[in-house]
């Protein structure tokens, strides 16, 4: 035989070896899925809370007209810092300050009054002792001439003398007397003007007050709505004020959100939070959670549902405010923040990746039939409810065999999350494709492939 004869008789024998190793692995690898994996592995991680709001000063105070009156004095502008008692602006108050001088005089007067009928007083009381001491000098004289009259030592018209001198004391000890009553009672109307005209001056003092407005603390104006020679009003029920401007307290600045109502529950006093802000994209700022409302409000109106008397299933939210740490001097009231709030920490945790999870139904997690020549058992869960809803991972086995494992899990990160019970460190579980894990059934035959990224969870 030729060589050349020989030669493509082994090469076709060599192509039919080929093809039938090639269809053999073909048929072995029917059925087989290709997935991702990861190791569960120990990390530490964090479950937070993310909200949005706005930037608050924690005290922040609306100064309100309390009078009908002109405008005629406006100290401040708009981003004014103020201090505590600084004048901030005057209405007119031509009136109110004349009714006070009138009031003031009036007081002024009737504390004269007093003074003069204190004097009087003292004056009478002297006259009473005065009285008192000449009627007792009169008793004795009239005793000793009673008795020398008694004894006929002295003339009846000696003794007359004496006894029409004792009664004449007594007489004027009672006329001092009701003279000290009634200086007395002078002054107490004194004491009584002067308490009326106290509360009338605190009247027209109180009426003169409501023409100026202080500065309540420390602050920023950070709102001013008139100008001078604006006529402003006092509020009435139902119809709300004029409004000169609104102060607040910039020594402590926070951050307002609203949290979701689902995950309210995870947010507690005290706990770290971090505060992005809109307007300044590229820095952080730290804070604390330091107020939570007790109240829902709902998320279409912000209106809090105890102010409301509809009964719908509309979402709700609530407030949290955030008090940020040395916060920077130019920020400003209303910029548009997002707090991210750290709810729990673990250390050296047992993680997988979120996407890992899924969920199957007990009844289902019955194995795949293998071949003969398989030694693989794959076990489901056994017991319990058919249609109970079981989460899990499925757990690599020989390199080959996916396995539901049931887990029970912890706090949440940002991608990763917990695992209390159920793996492993080291265990290598299937964490994708999204498509696969929702599909994959209990034993089923796989394939590790990590190189690409699957379609389905490319963005």
């Amino acid at each position: 035989m030729k060589n050349w004869k020989k030669f493509a008789l082994i090469a076709a024998v060599v192509v039919v070896l080929l093809a039938i190793v090639g269809f053999t692995v073909q048929q072995s690898r029917k059925g087989v899925v290709a997935v991702q994996t990861g190791k569960v592995v120990r990390e530490d991680l964090a479950a937070t809370v993310t909200a949005s709001g706005e930037i608050k000063p924690k005290v922040q105070v609306n100064i309100g007209s309390n009078a009908m009156a002109k405008i005629t004095h406006l100290y401040v502008k708009e981003g004014d810092r103020v201090k505590k008692g600084q004048m901030l602006a005057v209405l007119d108050n031509v009136q109110p300050a004349a009714d006070v001088s009138a009031d003031d005089s009036a007081l002024n007067a009737a504390r004269t009054d007093a003074i003069a009928a204190q004097a009087t007083v003292t004056t009478e009381a002297a006259d009473v002792n005065s009285a008192e001491a000449e009627l007792e000098h009169a008793k004795l004289d009239y005793d000793r001439n009673k008795a020398l009259y008694d004894a006929q030592l002295i003339a009846k018209a000696d003794f007359d003398t004496k006894k029409a001198a004792f009664d004449t004391a007594a007489a004027q000890v009672g006329m001092a007397k009701a003279k000290l009553a009634q200086a007395k009672a002078k002054q107490d109307s004194a004491q009584g003007q002067i308490r009326q005209n106290v509360a009338f001056l605190h009247h027209a003092a109180d009426v003169l007050s409501k023409t100026q407005y202080e500065a309540p603390f420390d602050g920023v104006i950070t709102n001013v709505p008139v100008r001078e020679g604006e006529t402003v009003v006092p509020g009435i029920q139902n119809s709300p004020g004029s409004t000169l401007m609104t102060i607040a307290d910039t020594s402590i600045i926070t951050a307002e959100v609203k949290v979701d109502e689902s995950d309210i529950v995870n947010v507690q006093l005290g706990q770290p939070a971090e505060v992005t802000i809109d307007a300044m994209p590229k820095q952080k700022f730290q804070g604390v959670v330091s107020e939570i409302g007790r109240n829902a409000l709902l998320r279409s109106t912000g209106v809090s549902t105890a102010q409301t008397t509809s009964s719908g299933q509309e979402a709700k939210d609530f407030k949290v405010v955030v008090a940020l740490q040395n916060p920077p001097p130019d920020l400003l009231p209303g910029l548009s923040a997002t707090a991210r709030i750290t709810t729990s920490k673990r250390s050296n945790a047992l993680a997988i990746p979120i996407q890992a999870l899924t969920i199957r139904v007990r009844g289902e997690l019955t194995p795949q039939k293998k071949g003969k020549s398989s030694s693989v058992q794959a076990a489901a869960p056994s017991g319990g409810n058919p249609k109970e809803e079981l989460q899990g991972v499925f757990v690599l086995k020989n390199k080959k065999d996916a396995v539901f494992v049931p887990v029970a899990t912890g706090i949440s990160g940002a991608t990763d999350i917990e695992v209390t019970n159920g793996l492993q460190e080291g265990d290598e579980i299937v964490t994708g494709s999204y498509k696969v894990l929702r599909t994959l059934r209990n034993g089923a035959s796989v394939k590790v492939d990590n190189t690409t990224k699957p379609k389905d969870e490319e963005s």
